[in-house]
């Protein structure tokens, strides 16, 4: 087969990784990115094992270690004891070469990858348009400007272009809360003892989150009963709210900020004909637990694979595969984990927290029950079924 280009919309994470497999393959490519450059928004920090064993060979696992903090357990507790289940991920050491999440921020990545793509591969201030298919390929219109490719993939996000002209329905909900990220260098770990890299903590009447960066912790609050979310975003309300849980926290500083809400989407088709979604752009979840970032590059990994062994002369019917191992992955593994995590985390109810708090004690503390919840959450079990599936 000609190598004709393969176009790529969204220069995020999950788009510039599809671009550096292909483009190591040989193959031609493409992408085009709406920003004017790689993206430093305050947005997924954590690497799942599987993950960094995907990037290993190539050296950016090294790059993404250098740049952020091994986080060998995670936790989640009671804010008022300090009661907690904690999980060590020492236990995955025979199945994955990275036994631990890192945490990292996604926009290290991109760089790492954009490092690595020949000059011009990513066309950046791309405004596209219209997108259609023959059976001579794709065009995609930019900047009112024709480019023609031998397929099309879409890590273009939630609001997918792609999404729209393959003609996918984005099935599921948007929950009701908003989520306010927050980074700052204040010390959380001296004033909560035996706090984890991860944490995720129960408050009375609600919930927060506290995640370490080599250099910051990174803080998810939700606005407070009848708060209006300018009011929640504003720095006087994060510095109230940190105040709430820590009493003499003072006004802590505040390096970035972003409010968000959440959703539990899928999209109804992740392929038609050569056009295909990977990423936010064919799933959305709740972050908690990390799986969206994570599931985007194995959607791509596994694109990627397929796609360069069709170049290669192998039958285009193993591309029908890559929906049939990753749709429902996203469905039944990624957003139903996601969907079980914010569930556990929302509930209000003292003897609900405990009951939770004590079965997750009890798993964390039986090596085997640990060992297989780890599979789950790090994103190891849903690689290895979907690997099965056909």
């Amino acid at each position: 087969m000609a190598k004709k280009t393969i176009l790529i919309v969204g220069a995020g994470p999950v788009g510039l990784t599809l671009a550096w497999r292909l483009v190591s393959a040989g193959l031609p490519v493409k992408v085009f990115e709406a920003e004017s450059e790689i993206s430093d928004q305050l947005r997924a920090s954590t690497f799942h094992p599987p993950t960094l064993d995907m990037f290993a060979e190539s050296g950016i696992t090294e790059t993404l270690i250098a740049k952020g903090r091994i986080t060998p357990t995670w936790q989640i507790r009671m804010h008022a004891t300090g009661e907690k289940a904690e999980f060590d991920l020492g236990v995955l050491a025979g199945e994955t070469d990275h036994p631990y999440r890192l945490q990292c921020r996604q926009a290290e990545l991109s760089r790492a990858l954009y490092a690595l793509l020949p000059e011009g591969t990513v066309v950046f201030d791309a405004e596209v348009g219209e997108v259609t298919q023959d059976s001579d390929g794709v065009t995609l219109s930019v900047n009112g400007e024709a480019h023609e490719g031998w397929a099309l993939v879409g890590c273009d996000g939630a609001r997918s272009v792609v999404r729209k002209a393959i003609g996918a329905g984005f099935e599921g909900a948007t929950y009701p809360e908003n989520t306010i990220l927050v980074t700052t260098t204040f010390a959380f770990e001296d004033h909560l003892e035996g706090l984890s890299g991860v944490n995720y903590i129960w408050k009375p009447g609600g919930t927060y989150s506290l995640l370490r960066l080599p250099d910051l912790w990174r803080v998810s609050l939700h606005p407070e009963t009848d708060q209006d979310v300018e009011d929640a975003i504003s720095d006087a309300s994060i510095r109230a709210q940190t105040r709430s849980v820590i009493p003499d926290a003072g006004d802590i500083d505040i390096v970035e900020k972003r409010v968000y809400r959440v959703h539990r989407r899928v999209a109804s088709t992740y392929r038609q004909g050569m056009m295909f979604l990977a990423g936010d752009a064919a799933h959305l979840n709740s972050p908690k637990g990390g799986m969206g970032m994570n599931g985007g590059i194995h959607d791509v990994f596994n694109l990627a694979d397929k796609l360069i062994a069709v170049a290669q002369g192998a039958d285009a019917a193993l591309l029908d595969a890559y929906e049939a191992q990753r749709r429902p992955i996203a469905r039944d593994d990624i957003l139903a984990q996601a969907d079980e995590n914010r569930r556990r985390m929302n509930t209000t109810d003292t003897q609900e927290r405990l009951a939770q708090l004590e079965n997750l004690r009890a798993i964390a503390g039986d090596a085997e029950r640990a060992k297989a919840f780890l599979m789950r959450s790090s994103m190891i079990t849903g690689l290895r079924r979907a690997e099965a599936l056909t």
